[in-house]
């Protein structure tokens, strides 16, 4: 049976019931700029539409309704075609960039997140988040069978990006690949030759966790990605010792050799946090980085940032607070959230896409000062959810202001990581980063059960274990909490239209919901699944034994969490230990506490995973 998708719900925190009616925002969040610099096309993945901006008048002059949650935007070479990568509907809408009208849908994997087109236009790169792989489209065919290819991608596939004469492509993602346990993560950049459609290389992006847009010398020769270096394998304790994430770029290309370069953007007391955008200037003198989380663009001196990145004393500048101080030249403050950025052909202007503002920041490059704000739509009150998805994002909370909710939950999601967040500096209770996915009803949170709620969670928990500095209190609190309970679940991919199921999963259900093993024998009550794990989150606001626990902890009793979308989450178990849904079972599970699954054979565990996709 073909397995084919349903997509459905709403946008997280964009359509919002208020005293007024339906507030809908338009949360821009990648733009291209024609190549004549007279038209902006902004993709807002509120609205789910591509806006036009005369960039002279400044006026929106046009629309274009595209598919659920747009997230990345990418122009044909000669102008004439937008391409839309449509996160929630998983395919890509071509656009009339003249007419604006939507000309067809094109086929791609699962949450397709950015894009890109080669130099002769007859192909489409087509970054996918979830199915970590890279959809390869001919634009020459129709239907389903113009995506002819899907190529391996790192893990979490999100931003795709075009070397300046088309001939490489460049995907980089925002999780790290599956690694052992308590190691450094490595995020991967893929880099593929154009005309052959081969990965030519995958540049390992070492102790980095999230790997954003990248921007590209006109010349081709260097390369720049916004990226973060996690610090979670040392006590959370530690904040006001250093900082929990190196906010940094990812340098690679011919002009740094044959290898990956990594610098800093942070400086002492101050962490421009969560990178997000690269723009590189035509003359090749200076790089701009939005960062998401300070609402701030840098600007950087770029034969300042080479000559440090080819320095013998490279290897330590990563974690070296003063290297920055050489060639960050300007912070400019620009609105909530920023995130995609595109410069004029000249390089005199750069334009900024504020998210959570839905305005357009214009900076005079040359005077490093905003000289102007674009509206993309009327002015609409804020909701409490709003404000609150501003809190979300925002770094001004934790101590130093070096990282936010946004930070390890990365577009409200996940980071893919374990940390060590409790105050005692000796390593124990080590977690696994939870979705927040639809947890409005799924109390109590932590992985001990030890909040009864999102206030405590989000208030003196946060404030005290991860901020160390006054955090979310009052009014800002319960706005918060109401962002959080507001987050929905993903479409699931793995789910037939009428409820049907595949053989593979109404075998796996067969095995989730039995009450004996395989030769008769009863199966005790909380070693069947679906005891633990039910209602319409999966979950019970119990804790258990299920033997996953090590010396680390300090309990053996877990919360039983959600198993909603939980193919989506990996690595599993409370820490992080089990790369992958078969772990939990065949590596971790030797006294059948978590589920008896002694007696299953590596079918069985294969059907009950493909059950556990549906959920």
């Amino acid at each position: 049976m073909t397995l084919r998708r349903v997509i459905s719900g709403l946008v997280c925190g964009v359509a919002l019931l208020t005293a007024q009616g339906e507030v809908r925002y338009k949360s821009p969040d990648d733009l291209v700029l024609s190549a004549d610099g007279k038209r902006l096309f902004v993709v807002c993945s509120g609205s789910d539409e591509v806006l036009v901006v005369d960039t002279a008048t400044r006026a929106v002059t046009g629309q274009a309704h595209v598919g659920k949650m747009p997230r990345g935007i990418a122009l044909s070479p000669d102008g004439s075609r937008l391409y839309v990568a449509n996160s929630w509907s998983d395919n890509v809408s071509e656009v009339d960039a003249a007419t604006m009208r939507v000309l067809r849908t094109l086929p791609a994997g699962f949450e397709p997140t950015g894009v890109t087109v080669d130099a002769a236009h007859h192909s489409l790169y087509v970054a996918n988040r979830l199915s970590d792989d890279i959809s390869l489209v001919d634009l020459s065919a129709e239907g389903p069978s113009a995506e002819i290819e899907r190529i391996s991608g790192g893990r979490g596939a999100s931003y795709a990006t075009a070397s300046p004469d088309g001939k490489r492509i460049y995907v980089s993602g925002i999780y790290p690949q599956p690694g052992k346990f308590r190691t450094a993560p490595v995020t991967e950049i893929t880099q593929i030759d154009a005309d052959t459609h081969l990965v030519m290389k995958r540049l390992n992006v070492s102790n980095a966790a999230g790997v954003f847009h990248m921007a590209f010398s006109r010349d081709g020769r260097l390369g720049i990605a916004g990226e973060l270096r996690p610090k979670n394998l040392i006590p959370l304790a530690h904040v006001e010792h250093g900082w929990v994430f190196g906010n940094s770029v990812a340098l690679f290309g011919e002009d740094i050799g044959d290898t990956v370069v990594q610098m800093p953007l942070d400086q002492m007391d101050v962490f421009p946090s969560q990178p997000f955008g690269v723009a590189i200037a035509p003359d090749g003198k200076r790089a701009y980085v939005s960062t998401s989380g300070s609402n701030e663009v840098l600007i950087l001196d770029l034969a300042k940032l080479v000559a440090a990145a080819r320095s013998p004393l490279v290897a330590r500048m990563a974690n070296d607070l003063s290297a920055a101080s050489a060639y960050v030249t300007a912070h400019v403050a620009v609105g909530n959230n920023p995130r995609g950025i595109q410069l004029s052909p000249d390089g005199a202007l750069l334009y900024v896409a504020n998210r959570l503002d839905d305005t357009i920041s214009i900076i005079d490059t040359a005077h490093a000062v905003v000289t102007g704000s674009i509206a993309l739509g009327a002015d609409l009150p804020l909701t409490a959810e709003r404000r609150g998805e501003r809190l979300f994002y925002s770094s001004a909370y934790a101590y130093g202001h070096q990282f936010g909710c946004a930070t390890c939950h990365l577009d409200s999601t996940f980071d893919g990581l374990n940390w060590d967040l409790e105050p005692d500096g000796f390593g124990k209770d080590i977690v696994d980063n939870r979705m927040l996915e639809d947890i409005k009803d799924t109390a109590p949170y932590k992985w001990n059960g030890g909040n009864p709620d999102l206030q405590t969670e989000c208030g003196p928990r946060t404030e005290k274990y991860f901020f160390r500095s006054q955090g979310f209190r009052g009014d800002a609190l319960e706005d918060l909490v109401k962002y959080i309970q507001s987050i929905p679940l993903r479409p699931n991919r793995y789910n037939l239209p009428d409820g049907e199921k595949t053989t593979s999963q109404e075998r796996g259900e067969g095995i989730f919901n039995r009450t004996a093993k395989k030769d008769g024998t009863p199966i005790p009550d909380l070693q069947q699944c679906f005891v633990c794990h039910s209602g319409p989150h999966y979950q019970s606001a119990d804790s258990v034994n299920v033997g996953t626990g090590k010396p680390s902890d300090r309990s053996p009793m877990i919360d039983i969490p959600e198993l909603n979308n939980v193919v989506n989450s990996a690595p599993y178990l409370h820490d992080g230990s089990a790369r992958s849904l078969e772990e939990i079972w065949t590596v971790y599970n030797p006294q059948d506490k978590h589920g008896v699954t002694s007696d299953l054979t590596k079918d069985d565990l294969n059907d009950l995973i493909e059950y556990l996709k549906t959920l």
